[in-house]
């Protein structure tokens, strides 16, 4: 950790931060304004399909312009968006909202992962350095949903409205608003690194012939059975609390263990960095993972599901800085901005058609088998993650 990879992180959690408010608050002012569960999960959508059709350019215009350029329009985007809502705090432009904070937050993630990507030198140094990285994400997601609640509920009072008023969604918004603009701040002072450019007299390539390589196909293959854990812990969990009559609070603790842990093992990776292999990592995670979702809903009490959440977050906490340390070692330098793209393309296309996947399938074979044929899967992909091995670009 230094100065210059703090800057970095404190402006991808303001950035990310504005997308995490804006998430949580929409949906409250919708349901508010009357509209439908349906409507509700459409505007959610809206956060991480933008995503989906965004990244791949993304990556490529990081690929092309570096650090500074790409994330000084995603601060403008993201300030529009949320500015928007202040402004105009009706469905249609709540829907505009999420879709430019959510692409300009994915933009501008790109961006900062790749340039940190980029300075890191070998191995271990990636490991470290996407280690503290990660951090940015699980912070981002407490202090953008925690203050734009404490807004929505208390800003209304200073203007003479009660708690849940229009005046405190408005607040909460421009809070959002102003917050990529912090991100420019910490931003605006890293030192561009040279361009990485093609080999002259190459054939045309496109983003897709990444995955041309086994190597790459399974690290997305690998990611992808990952971040569906995440989903469907997430998803599945408060059936299951419900199913057993856990109260709202006791199910958010549940998950909020989860959380925490995902953080804390984020925070001690990057000392032990230099002792960790990627794909033995990887691969522990999975098969940990496939065990705990095993015995998750044979669970009988309350405390034991937090156990349960808690390892199954220090398993999947450790994840994402394995990925991306690979992810670096496996693709050619002038092309990380693609192969980023195409990874969170595959993250959000699983966020957005995976819940609906997930409660076709919990009302067939119920919430335990939806734990057990998920841990199976997981599971048996761990073979390869040993398989994964970085060759030299």
């Amino acid at each position: 950790m230094n100065w210059a990879l703090a800057r970095l992180i404190l402006g991808q959690i303001c950035i990310h931060a504005c997308m995490a408010g804006m998430r949580m608050a929409t949906p409250l002012l919708a349901l508010r304004e009357g509209y439908s569960a349906a409507a509700v999960g459409v505007l959610l959508a809206l956060f991480a399909l933008t995503q989906v059709f965004l990244s791949l350019p993304a990556g490529r215009y990081a690929d092309r312009h570096g650090l500074k350029r790409p994330v000084r329009h995603a601060v403008v985007f993201a300030a529009a968006g949320a500015g928007l809502a202040v402004v105009f705090p009706v469905f249609p432009v709540l829907c505009l909202a999420a879709l430019m904070t959510g692409g300009a937050s994915g933009a501008a993630v790109i961006a900062l992962q790749r340039h940190v990507g980029r300075a890191a030198e070998g191995p271990t140094q990636l490991r470290q350095v996407f280690s503290w990285l990660a951090i940015g994400p699980a912070v981002s997601n407490f202090i953008g949903p925690f203050a734009a609640g404490l807004l929505i509920d208390h800003a209304g009072a200073l203007v003479g409205e009660g708690a849940g008023s229009m005046a405190g969604y408005r607040a909460a918004f421009l809070l959002m608003a102003v917050l990529p603009l912090a991100t420019w701040f910490w931003v605006r002072a890293t030192v561009e690194l040279p361009p990485v450019i093609a080999a002259a007299g190459g054939p045309p390539t496109r983003a897709w012939d990444l995955l041309d390589d086994p190597a790459f196909r399974r690290l997305l293959l690998v990611n992808w059975l990952l971040s569906s854990c995440w989903d469907v812990h997430t998803f599945v969990v408060p059936l299951l609390g419900h199913e057993r009559g856990l109260s709202a609070s006791v199910i958010g603790t549940i998950l909020g263990g989860f959380a925490i842990a995902a953080a804390v093992i984020r925070v001690l990776m990057p000392f032990v960095a230099s002792r960790l292999k990627e794909s033995v990592v990887v691969a522990g995670a999975m098969v940990a993972s496939a065990v705990l979702f095993g015995i998750y809903p044979l669970m009988p009490s309350a405390l034991a599901l937090g156990a349960c959440s808690v390892l199954l977050g220090l398993a999947l906490g450790s994840v994402q800085p394995m990925v991306m340390s690979l992810l670096h070692q496996l693709t050619p330098h002038h092309r990380h901005g693609e192969a980023l793209g195409l990874r969170l393309i595959a993250i959000n296309a699983s966020s957005v058609l995976m819940p609906v996947l997930f409660g076709s399938a919990g009302a067939l074979i119920g919430v335990a088998g939806l734990f057990w044929v998920v841990g199976a899967t997981v599971g048996a992909g761990a073979r390869l993650a040993l398989r994964m091995e970085a060759g030299p670009h």
